[in-house]
């Protein structure tokens, strides 16, 4: 085969297969099925039903529970306990939540390019030749065309866990969750004491919720810290100091010594309680809006990077690697089996047209005239 005829032949098969890979998944085909989705439709559904219903499935509280947030919070505060609400326990919760949108990110990737090798087969069937060589081109595009895919939505990934925007408009705010807490809470507690009309001020003991400064250790409210020593009750004299060191009493020595490990073991008390919760309703609230923001912008990066650029390029590489006066006839060359198979017809046809001479002469006139 001459080396024109066959720069036209590879060139109508790479034009003829692009335009239909493009026409699949745009969905302009006239191959349409009615029994089940294809081509881009597939995709499709792999952005607005898989991948949605995947992010939106994760809670960030089934790994995380309020006994987790009540260590972050003392964590956070340092050795001086916080007065207010500390932020760097929401923003360590909140980027760990965050990061495990990655891997659900990446699946899609993959979704995306199964797609595109599926639709690659399907077109493939439709080619009588070159079919190895288009597919292994094809299949390593596609490849080559997922590593920036990947990288991009990884990158978006971490872009949003890097920082966290808590003047978001729609981030409900820590003032707002605060007093949602606050009414939550106290929705069933009893009044507040209320203050003397006439002098302003609160009555003696009322300050302090009661207690004075002298009051029984036994008697306080159950604490992070005091949750340690809950099973460790010490005897002590009448007077005699809470840390008195005493060398010849061992449970004195024990009750000196932090153990190795500390972990909280009683309840949250009321402010722990009210504390957890508004980090709670923090990271519920930005983690959504971080959740509705994937959901939107990965399939695009899927879509521009992957998807379009497939579209838009395929062709060109396909004719890079095919389109070569080196490798034309050698893509086009016929397999060994077609060449014997070739000379077994023509000898059939040859030994045919023998016996039609050998028979022609004795057959009748009507017989001839027939034929």
């Amino acid at each position: 085969m001459g080396d024109g005829n066959s720069g036209n032949v590879v060139l109508s098969v790479i034009t003829e297969f692009t335009s239909e890979f493009r026409t699949v998944i745009d969905g302009n085909t006239n191959d349409l099925s009615l029994n089940e989705l294809s081509g881009g439709a597939r995709i499709s559904f792999v952005f607005h039903e898989l991948f949605n219903n995947g992010i939106k499935s994760i809670d960030p509280f089934d790994q995380v529970k309020d006994g987790d947030i009540r260590t972050i919070l003392y964590n956070s505060s340092g050795s001086t306990p916080a007065l207010f609400v500390g932020t760097t326990a929401f923003e360590v919760i909140v980027k760990q939540q965050i990061k495990r949108l990655e891997d659900p990110s990446l699946k899609c990737c993959q979704l995306v390019y199964d797609e595109l090798i599926r639709i690659l087969g399907q077109l493939l069937a439709k080619i009588a030749t070159l079919r190895e060589r288009f597919n292994s081109v094809v299949v390593n595009f596609f490849k080559q065309a997922m590593n920036p895919t990947t990288k991009l939505v990884s990158d978006m990934s971490s872009m949003q866990a890097c920082y966290v925007n808590t003047t978001h408009p729609d981030f409900i705010g820590g003032h707002k969750a605060m007093a949602l807490v606050t009414e939550r809470l106290n929705a069933n507690k009893p009044p507040p004491p209320q203050a003397d009309p006439k002098t302003g001020k609160l009555a003696p003991g009322q300050i302090n919720n009661n207690k004075d400064l002298d009051v029984e250790f036994k008697k306080e409210e159950t604490s992070f810290f005091g949750s340690f020593f809950a099973k460790q009750p010490v005897k002590r004299k009448q007077g005699a100091p809470i840390m008195e060191a005493s060398p010849s009493s061992s449970s004195s020595s024990s009750y000196m010594q932090p153990p190795t490990v500390i972990k909280p073991q009683a309840a949250l008390n009321e402010r722990e309680t009210m504390e957890t919760e508004v980090i709670k309703l923090l990271i519920h609230s930005y983690f959504n809006i971080v959740k509705r923001e994937m959901i939107d912008m990965v399939p695009k990066a899927i879509t521009l990077t992957l998807v379009n650029f497939s579209k838009e390029n395929l062709q060109r590489e396909l004719l890079q690697e095919l389109y070569k006066p080196e490798v034309l006839d050698d893509l086009l060359k016929e397999s060994e089996f077609v060449v014997n198979r070739r000379k077994e017809v023509v000898s059939m046809v040859q030994a045919l047209n023998k016996a039609e001479e050998y028979i022609f002469p004795f057959c009748s006139p009507s017989l001839i005239q027939e034929y």
